[in-house]
């Protein structure tokens, strides 16, 4: 049987500029995206997260800054050049706030699954509150009021490394209540979802358009055992009316965001909460302005990096 074949393209970086080298390239890859970073790998070393590390690579914690790795199918290769000046205008709106290194790019043709082994070296349990997410192949010893999250693999967008993803599971934290229904728009491997489980929701409903997303959110509610409470849909929101939360969550670029803003409001229930983010800094007001209009208004701000995350209900004038 023939395998597929990958492009991978790596991009060195700085640790600071990871995260938004990887988004950039999340834009244009169908078979995922690894961060190879020295920092985490200190982490995992010197932490006590009590786990038994079996990929880690060798050598690795010589090198300084990181790798962001996008594996592209066949045929992909003349996008390159484009992808590299949209994470250079990337650079050039940072200057001075964010050093993006050298930007040195590389790539070589690699077999279909070779691209998940390159990931599980480098996917380490991360802590947000009271939810750890485990990667499922290794062992981890889970601590009196831990709430575990397995992920199996990063076909879809969201591990917890992005800081966009870990604002919004701590912020889920301090506003969801026992019993809420939960609505994840652009639900990626579903852990925004299957966070909300854990933590007591009694239905999340968890939509996006990419068929792969849908296939891997559904995968990891079975694999963490939340099926009965999660419902996965591969749909656009705009279209569904029928779909009424307590908590609105939302981890999606800036501008499908502000599309998304007088839509969201049909889906709130009243009193509900919603917590945005995927807003890097330059975008925030365009945000703000599309969910005031809507009858939205922010009530917290918070930052991780050059990221931002609003908690906002409908009809405040609290500040953030």
């Amino acid at each position: 049987m023939n395998r597929m074949k990958y492009i991978e393209l790596t991009v060195r970086t700085t640790s600071e500029a990871s995260e938004i080298v990887a988004d950039v390239l999340w834009n244009v890859t169908e078979g995922g995206v690894a961060v190879s970073d020295v920092a985490d790998v200190i982490a995992l070393q010197t932490g006590k997260m009590g786990v038994y590390w079996d990929y880690l690579d060798d050598g690795l914690t010589q090198r300084t800054g990181a790798l962001v790795k996008a594996f592209l199918v066949p045929g992909a290769a003349e996008k390159i050049p484009g992808i590299m000046r949209e994470i250079r205008a990337c650079r050039d709106r940072a200057a001075g706030a964010i050093d993006f290194g050298t930007l040195e790019e590389s790539t070589r043709e690699i077999d279909g699954d070779d691209w998940i082994e390159i990931w599980k070296r480098h996917f380490r349990p991360i802590h947000l509150g009271e939810i750890v997410v485990v990667p499922a192949w290794i062992g981890y010893r889970e601590a009196a009021g831990e709430k575990v999250i397995l992920l199996d693999s990063n076909m879809a967008f969201g591990t917890g490394e992005h800081e966009t993803t870990a604002m919004c599971v701590q912020l889920m934290q301090d506003y969801l209540k026992e019993g809420d229904t939960v609505l994840d728009v652009g639900c990626g491997s579903g852990i925004l979802g299957i966070a909300a489980a854990k933590l007591g929701a009694k239905r999340c409903d968890l939509t996006d358009i990419d068929p792969v997303a849908v296939a891997s959110a559904k995968h990891n509610a079975q694999k963490n055992g939340v099926e009965a409470k999660v419902v996965v849909s591969e749909c656009n929101l705009v279209d569904d009316t029928a779909m009424k939360a307590d908590l609105i969550l939302a981890n999606i670029t800036a501008e499908v965001l502000a599309m998304l803003a007088p839509a969201i409001p049909a889906h709130l229930k009243k009193g509900g909460t919603v917590i945005l983010s995927g807003v890097i800094e330059g975008r925030t007001a365009l945000v703000k302005e599309a969910f005031c209009a809507a009858g939205l208004s922010p009530v917290r701000e918070e930052k991780r990096g050059e990221w931002y995350a609003f908690v906002l209900k409908e009809g405040s004038n609290g500040g953030a």
